[in-house]
């Protein structure tokens, strides 16, 4: 079974990264595969990442996902075809032991990072889970969330800073969060690109700040983020869900060579 220590037994971050959501299995299979590549080369150890639903959007209209067993059978695929291991959101309880069938780490959602049944369901499926911070809250209040699952049995938790409401439509970044939650025990994630969205447009449509994906990528390293959560695609203008916000995939390389450069100069 795949555990956190596959992650953190490095020398360098660990990487979350993938597409917002799976949109079909050739996409997925490139995105994975153009990562895998990256990451390998650059010794990095990766997750894939890919919501195999989305649960939180705008509007009615918006694309929600290609059916549940159809992307959760393409996660699999990516992690068998690459051996990567691989995580996926889920949002009601009934998920939770569904979605572990396929993947490897359960993600919870920032805007349901205190819904106890939740995490108590991702824990008892013995999966890592990855705590989203909710937008609204303290990143001391994350011990609480954390605290569930290990009390529900289950010490394999990290979690993820993804910037804290600001005005009605922005977001912005607490960089002192990031060590105050790993004094909790845990691995703390820097969610790069949800941190730049601009969420609550009169259009129905979020907004983003890609513009400063390396800039939050290069504050988050420097303060000693164990990892980092990117949404990437070939085609962000195209993308089905989050391409406000998202890294094109073209320049992940780069982005990740300047951050192992950081990363050796702050140890």
């Amino acid at each position: 079974m795949f555990t956190l220590d596959k992650l953190t037994n490095s020398d360098n971050f660990f990487l979350l990264a993938g597409p917002c959501v799976i949109e079909g299995e050739d996409m997925a299979l490139r995105i994975a595969e153009k990562i895998t590549e990256i990451t390998a080369r650059l010794q990095i150890p990766y997750v894939f990442k890919g919501s195999y639903r989305k649960a939180n959007r705008s509007r009615l209209d918006s694309f929600t996902g290609i059916g549940d067993e159809k992307a959760l059978k393409i996660l699999r695929k990516v992690g068998e075809t690459f051996g990567l291991p691989t995580v996926t959101d889920i949002h009601e309880t009934h998920e939770a032991a569904m979605a572990a069938e396929y993947v490897d780490v359960l993600q919870i959602p920032a805007f349901l990072c205190r819904q106890t049944d939740l995490l108590v369901a991702a824990a008892r499926t013995g999966k890592v889970v990855n705590i989203k911070k909710g937008q609204f809250l303290s990143p001391g209040a994350m011990q609480f969330a954390a605290q569930k699952v290990v009390d529900a049995g289950n010490r394999q938790v990290m979690l993820t800073e993804r910037g804290t409401t600001f005005g009605y439509t922005d977001l912005v970044v607490d960089y002192r969060g990031i060590p105050q939650m790993q004094a909790f025990g845990f691995p703390v994630v820097m969610d790069v690109t949800h941190s730049l969205q601009q969420p609550n447009q009169t259009s129905g449509v979020t907004g983003g700040m890609p513009a400063l994906i390396e800039t939050i990528a290069k504050a988050a390293i420097a303060v000693g983020a164990d990892g980092l959560f990117i949404e990437t695609h070939p085609e962000p203008a195209v993308a089905k869900s989050d391409g406000a916000n998202m890294l094109q995939l073209d320049l992940l390389e780069g982005l990740l060579t300047r951050l192992i450069r950081i990363r050796e100069a702050i140890k």
